[in-house]
């Protein structure tokens, strides 16, 4: 599924996706990676500075990040362009969700916060282990897709 939102002529749209090879449910590993693309779709151009992310994780709860740029780069965008990258999260619940903003800079100096849709992370169904351990081997389902 993909989320997306335009505020002030910056266009956003994530795509989660869950990680089956890098996760370990058994253990409590879930692992989330997202692709975000950002297209300025606006009369002016504009750069990316800070990023701010509330990651909640059901088993977990919430957790803030904070920090200069996305993936160590800080893209500029002229009317017309998009940048696009791929990162990362690891939560202990197979769901939980994302959502934050960007602040940009316009080349005059002003600065605006570019909102993240709210994003799913949706992984397998996991039952709890005293739910597994009444099963016969036969019948334990383990992980359900």
């Amino acid at each position: 599924m993909r989320y997306e939102k335009a505020t002030e002529g910056i266009r956003i749209w994530v795509q989660p996706k869950y990680s089956l090879a890098d996760s370990a449910p058994s253990e409590g590993t879930f692992v989330f990676s997202y692709r975000v693309n950002m297209s300025n779709e606006g009369a002016e151009a504009a750069q990316l500075l800070f990023r701010h992310w509330l990651i909640h994780d059901f088993a977990r709860g919430d957790e803030m990040v904070d920090g200069e740029g996305v993936v160590g780069e800080q893209p500029f965008l002229a009317p017309g362009e998009s940048h696009e990258y791929r990162s990362y999260c690891v939560l202990q619940s197979p769901a939980g969700y994302m959502e934050g903003y960007y602040t940009f800079a316009r080349p005059d100096g002003h600065q605006f916060k570019v909102e993240v849709p709210r994003f799913h992370l949706n992984g397998p169904l996991v039952l709890p282990g005293p739910a597994r351990e009444g099963l016969d081997n036969e019948e334990r389902p383990g992980t359900l897709h």
